[in-house]
Order: structure tokens, then sequence, then C-alpha cells
């Protein structure tokens, strides 16, 4: 049996975490590490107390025809990287890597080209994390450099979505 790479070992636990997720479009799984040890982990959930979102009978970004990657402030989910975040001390996070990985609902499919949305890249950039690494498919992923997100603003032009 051939031992699974590191870096797909801890895509693999950031897909496990987002089957935790209660978003009826989209499940999402973070996990944050620093030092091969794990720090924290988050996934797509309505904020504690609150209905979740698998419990109502729409989702209001679907039913506005909210364009993937803009106006997440209408999204009644709190997002796997803030989970997260919310959960770990930032000296624990600075330098530290997360390890993102999403699903469609309908039908299971890795997101193609997803990325965090601009709320999460601005916790993502305060916390410390240095690097983001993104699952496209079981075996491949994306490597993100954080510093990337600082250089190239793209909150300056009025960019929205990735």
């Amino acid at each position: 049996m051939t031992r699974r790479d590191k870096i797909n070992y801890y895509l693999d636990l950031a897909e496990v975490v987002s089957k935790r997720s209660t978003c009826r479009r989209r499940h999402y799984g973070a996990v944050i590490v620093k030092n091969d040890e794990v720090i924290s982990t988050g996934y797509v959930g309505a904020p504690r107390g609150r209905k979740n979102c698998t419990d109502l009978p729409y989702c209001v970004r679907e039913q506005l025809q909210i364009p993937r990657g803009e106006r997440y402030e209408l999204c009644r989910s709190v997002h796997a990287e803030a989970n997260a975040i919310i959960s770990a001390p930032r000296d624990k996070m600075i330098g530290s890597t997360m390890f993102l990985c999403g699903t469609e609902v309908k039908d299971g499919s890795y997101i193609a080209h997803s990325s965090s949305c601009s709320m999460c890249k601005r916790m993502v950039i305060n916390a410390g994390i240095e690097k983001i690494i993104i699952r496209d498919t079981y075996d491949e992923y994306r490597v993100v450099d954080v510093q990337d997100w600082i250089d190239n603003d793209e909150s300056v032009e009025g960019v929205f979505g990735y």
C-alpha cells in the first residue's frame, strides 16, 4: 500500500471536516496546520444556536441568483476558514498553512477553481496564516501564498468573485 503524501493527507482531513457542513449548496472544510500539527479545523455552518441552512427550505443567495464569490454578507453561514480561525489562538496561526477542500452538495464533485471569499481572505491575512493549499481534485491542489493577497489587493479595484 502506498502512503498518502502529507499535503493530500491534510486535504483529506479538510474533506472529512467538510462533511459536517450545513450549507445547502457547498460543503467546505478547513484545517490549520503548523509544524506538522493540526491547530484547528472549521466547516461551513450557521452560527451557534441558529437554525442550520439545511433545516430551511431555501438559500437566500440561491433565490437571489447571486454568483459564486460575491455578496457573502448575505450568507447565513460562517465559512470554514472563519470557523477554523475563530477556534485557534493567533500565536499558533502565525506562519501556518491552511488546507481547504470544497465539494458541491448536488453531486459531490470538487469545486473547480475555488478560493476564499474576500471576507475570509482578510481574516486569513490578519490571522498570520502564510499559505493556503486548496484541493482541485482528489490528488491535485494549488498553493496560494497569502502575501499575494496582500500585494494584489482586489478590493482596491472593486473586483468581485474569484
